[in-house]
């Protein structure tokens, strides 16, 4: 990954959006370092909200207080009564979670190492005989 923020400038985004969640009263806010796993980010956030308004409550907030901060989010994903809510911050990424999503979906277990992320590699099936693709 080409680094879009420089060490100091992604520990300040790292402080704010950690404050931020402290802030609202997130849960189990974890900083995972994923940047030599991924070209797409270098630190991801997850934080549980106790329901789906408290996730929405959350992402609102950061994301104000991120643009407030200089750091422009470049994308959101989740609706209105989602229980699970992204925000990304270019090297950071914020994922803000009910807890049954968060144990479902298990960020951790899936970002913990490159092993785990090859399973989910989609490996191309051989071309049947005679078919068409």
């Amino acid at each position: 990954m080409t680094n879009t923020m420089t060490n100091e400038r992604l520990e300040e985004c790292l402080t704010l959006v950690t404050t931020a969640l402290d802030g609202m009263k997130a849960k189990n806010i974890t900083v995972l370092d994923v940047e030599d796993l991924t070209d797409v980010m270098e630190r991801m956030v997850i934080a549980e909200g106790t329901s789906k308004r408290h996730v929405r409550a959350m992402a609102d907030s950061l994301g104000a207080d991120a643009k407030q901060a200089g750091f422009m989010p470049l994308g959101r994903e989740g609706g209105t009564d989602s229980d699970w809510t992204l925000i990304d911050l270019g090297s950071v990424v914020v994922h803000m979670m009910t807890p049954a999503a968060r144990e479902f979906y298990d960020l951790e277990g899936l970002w913990s190492s490159p092993e785990s992320l090859a399973e989910l590699v989609a490996t191309p099936r051989e071309k049947k005989a005679g078919r068409r693709n």
